[in-house]
């Protein structure tokens, strides 16, 4: 079995593996439109499944041609499950019987009480007609001992095949073929509890899904990232699988991630930092000499000191997009300093053609 090369989506594009998908929560990057994102040679994004079923709800994005029409997107679009974010939710104000085998129970301020269940996130996820569908899991909380965790590795495996078969109940229905459905992405959980994580890979594995997602906390008590989790279930997934490292963004974690057989990223750090005047610089001089696997190959930028006020030089001589090739730091820290929206445009711009170059290095060397 070979390493998947491309990942693939329903309107029959293919985009070259590794790659990078920055979080659309709503269907949409703050500060951007989709021209914007194209622009900065992104060839993906990620939607909550939770959220846009919140607002403006599945079946009006569903009568609009789903999410690729409503934003007028032409890349590739990874629906995540939902669970996180009801698991966020749950397990912090909907008490302990919130989580049960049926889904989870939880309300939040100001709404009415929501049944969030596997069936529910399949279809929502399927009114969206995204690339990847992801399915619904039980969050493994960073310190659960292992009782707790083996509870939700057993309850995400019941899920999981239940969404399997509501999967193919769906793409039956629609006639699908192979080449014309979604892909389907498994969630492994299990905490820090590598015989429990090795074990819910191979039962995922068993029910067969597409590529599996790292799932649960990544980071470790002492901030460090769990690289052991993320070779147990390599060791233990096909060749042939797509693997995906669910809200894993940092350069240097999907660096060390990609050279050990990890495809697919989300995460909302290029955005959410550009935002707060944090952008990613690559050392090097040119995009010719960028070395993603040298000590220290990128640095941030926070265009704060009064000396960059008349600074002429750009952010980076070693990126390409709108903000580096036109504008001068004095610029940026200008609209920065007035509060004007236009600079978190341009540093979020800038942050997520950072991460495209970051991608293409990976493909390349």
């Amino acid at each position: 079995m070979q390493q998947p090369k491309y990942f693939k989506t329903i309107t029959g594009k293919q985009i070259p593996l590794p790659v990078f998908f920055p979080d659309a929560t709503r269907a949409v990057l703050k500060a951007l439109d989709s021209s914007d994102i194209e622009g900065t040679k992104t060839p993906g994004i990620l939607v909550n499944t939770y959220h846009l079923y919140s607002q403006p709800g599945a079946q009006t994005i569903k009568e609009l041609g789903g999410v690729r029409t409503f934003m007028s997107w032409n890349g590739g679009i990874i629906s995540d499950s939902g669970g996180f974010q009801v698991m966020s939710i749950a397990k912090t104000s909907g008490g302990k019987n919130a989580v049960t085998d049926k889904g989870v129970t939880f309300k939040e301020p100001g709404k009415e009480k929501v049944v969030f269940t596997p069936e529910l996130s399949i279809k929502v996820q399927s009114a969206l007609s995204t690339d990847m569908m992801v399915v619904f899991d039980d969050f493994t909380e960073p310190g659960a001992d292992l009782e707790r965790a083996r509870d939700t590795v057993e309850r995400t495996i019941r899920w999981a095949r239940l969404c399997k078969d509501l999967f193919e109940q769906w793409c039956e229905q629609k006639k699908l073929t192979e080449a014309s459905r979604p892909y389907l992405l498994g969630v492994v959980q299990g905490g820090d509890h590598l015989d429990l994580r090795a074990e819910c890979t191979q039962r995922l594995v068993d029910i067969g899904f597409d590529g599996l997602g790292y799932g649960g906390w990544p980071v470790m008590e002492d901030g460090k990232f769990n690289y052991d989790v993320a070779r147990v279930i390599r060791e233990n997934t096909p060749q042939d699988y797509l693997l995906y490292g669910l809200g894993i963004g940092k350069p240097d974690e999907i660096v060390k991630l990609v050279d050990t057989g990890w495809h697919v990223f989300d995460c909302v750090l290029p955005t959410r930092d550009a935002r707060h005047r944090r952008l990613y610089v690559y050392n090097a001089d040119s995009i010719d000499a960028i070395d993603v696997r040298a000590d220290k190959f990128y640095s941030y930028y926070v265009p704060d000191k009064q000396d960059y006020y008349r600074d002429e030089r750009p952010v980076s001589t070693a990126c390409d997009c709108l903000l580096c090739t036109r504008y001068p730091r004095s610029y940026l820290a200008h609209l920065f300093r007035i509060g004007d929206m236009t600079a978190g445009r341009l540093a979020t711009i800038h942050n997520l053609r950072f991460y495209s170059i970051l991608m293409e290095k990976l493909r390349f060397t």
